[in-house]
């Protein structure tokens, strides 16, 4: 049976076809004789039947394509039905897997809850019957000895406790009677001589200098018209000019040192001379300058001459020279670095070192401290750099670098020059100390001190060197005494800033009283 479509198409055709042959045949004006009317319907006869033929080839050629089309269509229909049924055939027989999977875990899952339920049970069992145990076996122990658990475990932890302390704090103190007998006797030998042979004079500085003046009138000259002389002798020097109501007395202001003094020179030698314009200022200056320059280097070579170094480069010579305008705390430059120069050949010599490689690196150990402000880094990484760029052994180049331990110390000398420094400085009467700095050290010393338990009272002595702990004698035993100067000095090491070392001491007094009657 043709589909609906194919018909309604091959009737449009049919229709069509039968239109353009209605046209087609339509009948000319008719003849006049018979023979030419027969003619002519013959002609027309013929030609209705080849068009008949030829509608019905066309049409036939049309419904066999649309069938064509149609079965094209119906097998790739039937081709999608089968491939969904032939997937929804897998999807059926996954589920029938999964199914039967879940199944066997539900079997197994109940087999092993049957499982658990009967160790659960057993263990159940087990558990009461120790706990009974355990219970009759405590009932009799403190029938026996008089005591609950709690107070017989509280007891033996108690014990326990202060026997490990006892222990610990023997042990310790034979390990650092040990140490010390072994190490103090040579530390106290090296140390002594190297101070014992040296004695340093101590020197101020500021970052103030003031210039007297014959009379105030001269505060006028210095100043010049509109305050010409002033901004040239600043802009030459570097300095403040500081000019205020200060009687016969102008005070240069400037953190570098050796600027300052330039200042201070042509400034006294413009004062005296009397002519003070820009163009003779700056002549001072230069004039000034070179003396400065020329000091320089005769302190540097009047150093390396006292120390016997001989073979210095003249640049470092001249960098050292400088150090004689700078301080550090209120301790020349100079004179400390000459002081560990000295310091640190003395323990090489005790050592059996070579002396003047120590005393070289410790004159050059704060090098870094004379060099301007362009350099990058710290004074230890510079002085070591500009050591090294010109000449010196690698020895001192490294006992420069690790005088402050920025670089780890890798030979003896390193750690002489590091002792060396330290006893310089902190040699009584070196350095200066701001009131307001020294009080609150005091302070943070006996606040760290009195925050441990069994603490009575602390008194921080000596600048600040030692500070003294009284301890309740019924809290903290002689052991434990040990152990607290211990974690005291620690806490002390963590939480405070502080110069040299801080001794702790640990009192505990016993009393013994009675009363006459």
């Amino acid at each position: 049976m043709m589909p609906l479509g194919a018909a309604i198409a091959l009737a449009v055709v049919v229709l069509v076809v039968a239109f353009w042959a209605g046209r087609t045949l339509r009948p000319p004006p008719l003849p006049h004789s018979e023979s030419e009317k027969q003619r002519l319907i013959e002609a027309a006869r013929t030609e209705a039947e080849s068009l008949k033929r030829q509608a019905a080839l066309d049409a036939k050629e049309v419904a066999q394509k649309a069938r064509a089309e149609v079965d094209a269509a119906l097998a790739a229909q039937k081709a999608e039905v089968e491939r969904q049924a032939r997937e929804t055939a897998e999807r059926e027989r996954e589920l029938d897997r999964q199914e039967k999977q879940i199944k066997q875990r539900l079997e197994e899952a109940a087999r092993l809850e049957k499982q658990l339920a009967g160790r659960e049970q057993a263990a159940e069992a087990a558990a009461r019957t120790a706990a009974a145990q355990v219970a009759e076996g405590r009932a009799r122990l403190e029938q026996i000895a008089g005591l609950s658990v709690a107070e017989a475990r509280a007891r033996l932890t108690e014990e326990v406790r202060d026997e490990a302390r006892r222990a610990a704090a023997d042990e310790v103190k034979k390990i650092e009677e040990a140490a010390r007998a072994e190490a103090e006797d040579k530390a106290r030998m090296v140390i002594s001589a190297a101070v014992q042979r040296y004695a340093g004079e101590y020197v101020a500085e500021r970052t103030v200098a003031t210039v007297p003046l014959p009379s105030d009138d001269m505060k006028g000259r210095i100043i010049g018209r509109e305050g010409r002389n002033v901004r040239a002798l600043e802009a030459a020097t570097g300095v403040d000019l500081i000019i205020d109501d200060t009687p016969e007395a102008v005070v240069i202001s400037c953190f570098n040192p050796v600027r300052r003094e330039i200042a201070r020179l042509a400034l006294t030698r413009l004062i005296a001379d009397g002519r003070i314009h820009p163009t003779r200022i700056e002549e001072m200056v230069e004039k000034a300058t070179a003396e400065i320059d020329q000091q320089c280097r005769d302190a540097g070579e009047q150093a390396a001459f006292d120390l016997g170094l001989p073979r210095l480069h003249p640049e470092l010579i001249k960098l050292v020279g400088k150090l004689k305008f700078r301080s550090s705390n209120a301790q020349n430059l100079l004179q400390h670095s000459i002081e560990v120069a000295f310091l640190a050949g003395n323990m090489a010599a005790e050592l059996d070192l070579p002396v003047k490689t120590a005393r070289r690196a410790g004159l050059l150990h704060d090098l870094g401290k004379a060099i301007e402000q362009e350099a990058e880094g710290s004074h230890a990484a510079v002085g070591a750099a500009t050591a090294r760029r010109f000449g010196e052994p690698p020895r001192v180049v490294q006992a420069i670098a690790a005088h402050h331990g920025e670089v780890p110390a890798v030979d003896v000398l390193d750690h002489i020059v590091d002792a060396a420094n330290v006893l310089s400085g902190q040699r009584p009467g070196a350095r200066r100390e701001m009131l307001e700095s020294y009080v609150q050290r005091l302070h943070d010393l006996e606040r760290v001190a009195t925050s441990f338990p069994g603490v009575d009272r602390a008194f921080a002595i000596q600048a600040g060197r030692e500070v003294r702990v009284l301890v309740e004698n019924s809290r903290v035993s002689d052991q434990e005494a040990r152990l607290l100067s211990k974690d005291i000095a620690r806490k002390v090491e963590s939480e405070l800033s502080y110069p040299g070392q801080v001794r702790v001491a640990v009192i505990r007094e016993t009393r013994a009283t009675d009363y006459a009657k």
